[in-house]
């Protein structure tokens, strides 16, 4: 079973909402959309108090190239554009929306009927991207038109689908890949051509047996993608550690996935980028897992952007008595978040309700020189050496106190 070489923990899955299909979650209220959803320059106001907008239309356009545009995820009148939190606690620009119907743009193809044929040509999928502010939403949110764009004097030979979803508790991608997989295959074709390779590989962890069998059988009509199950290890949804894992090439330390001749894109955004380009669908959507042990209703939603946490948490069966904390995507790299008034973004994949017996954090014991942190690096470092810089202020860029 293929995975990569170095390190690794198989922590335990908590996977509760695996076979819960993903319910629809109507837009209602008011809806706050930040600005900078992605990584790179926040986008700047397309619109101005008073505005009505319909579902599609563009907020903010994207501020350069690596920026990312934001479109409107309801109907009704912006209420004004002000400071709102973000997933990190701070104050960032957002647009208020009132919600007033659910009016969405003509040219937005709504049937369910599934598009083959691609009839866009690679230039014009990467602006297709670009245009409907597709970004990464395995968690990291780059512009997508930007890894589509390969650099000069570089070459890409295979395309990377991250089906791994190795952070526990998170279903949202496991629950795309058996409800939309025609879809997400599609979508892989499409970055296959704006990329101009003829050869895929989706990667996915082998607890996931069922999503695995449903796109083995379904690749069989797209020639050049293949599906490859995993071993299961955490951090193996890792952009370097999966290209091992999947390819046995090795990014070097301070290089990209592209200089080894790979890309690597999420299945949720092989997803968007199939609404983008055969539906001409905006992204102003996405699934979230909303989960944790002592949730009544736990389950998986296809949620408007700009969503408070807490209406989630809501249609989840409310918040348990017992909750210490909530975290906005896995347990492993997620963030806990300050309120549930947050709102739902692209990159978030899931909140979490942790218990207070889970949550609060155990006291420091001394350091005993196990090795058991260095077996487990991915990366092969020694945690324990960085950890003793790190106290005494001699890691690089820190100021000793």
């Amino acid at each position: 079973m293929k995975t990569f070489p170095i390190g690794g923990v198989h922590p335990p899955e908590n996977k509760i909402t695996a076979n819960m299909p993903i319910k629809y979650l109507p837009a209602s209220g008011s809806v706050v959309v930040p600005l900078a959803q992605h990584i790179g320059a926040p986008a700047i106001p397309a619109v101005n108090k008073g505005d009505k907008v319909k579902t599609g239309q563009l907020l903010a356009a994207a501020k350069g190239f690596i920026s990312a545009n934001i479109h409107s995820p309801v109907s009704g009148k912006v209420n004004r554009i002000d400071n709102a939190l973000d997933t990190s606690g701070y104050r960032q620009p957002a647009v208020f929306i009132d919600v007033e119907g659910d009016d969405w743009l003509e040219t937005i193809d709504r049937s369910e009927e599934i598009v083959y044929d691609i009839k866009l040509s690679s230039e014009e999928i990467v602006r297709k991207c670009m245009d409907s502010g597709i970004v990464g939403l395995g968690g990291a949110t780059f512009p997508s038109h930007v890894k589509l764009s390969v650099p000069f004097g570089k070459k890409c030979d295979v395309l990377i689908i991250n089906g791994v979803e190795c952070e526990p508790f998170l279903t949202s991608d496991h629950r795309l890949m058996l409800e939309k997989a025609e879809e997400v295959l599609v979508g892989v074709k499409i970055l296959m051509k704006a990329l101009n390779v003829n050869k895929a590989l989706i990667g996915i962890e082998n607890n996931k047996p069922d999503a695995i069998e449903h796109l083995q059988k379904l690749s069989g009509n797209f020639p050049g993608i293949s599906v490859l199950p995993l071993k299961v290890k955490y951090p193996q949804g890792a952009e370097k550690q999966l290209i091992k894992a999947l390819i046995n090439r090795e990014v070097p330390s301070g290089r990209l996935p592209v200089d080894v001749g790979a890309v690597v894109h999420n299945v949720g955004t092989a997803y968007a980028v199939y609404e983008a380009v055969q539906k001409n669908k905006p992204l102003f959507e996405r699934v979230v897992t909303v989960t944790g042990k002592s949730l009544k209703s736990p389950g998986n939603f296809m949620v408007r952007i700009g969503t408070p946490v807490g209406r989630l948490i809501d249609e989840a069966g409310g918040l348990p008595e017992d909750t210490g904390k909530i975290i906005s995507g896995g347990p492993m790299m997620g963030k806990a978040l300050v309120s549930t008034e947050i709102p739902v973004v692209k990159g978030m994949s899931g909140i979490i309700a942790v218990p207070v017996s889970e949550s609060e954090r155990t006291e420091v014991n001394p350091c005993i020189r196990c090795a058991k942190c260095i077996q487990v690096c991915p990366m092969n470092l020694e945690p324990y050496l960085l950890m003793s810089l790190a106290q005494k202020g001699l890691l690089t860029g820190q100021k000793r106190k």
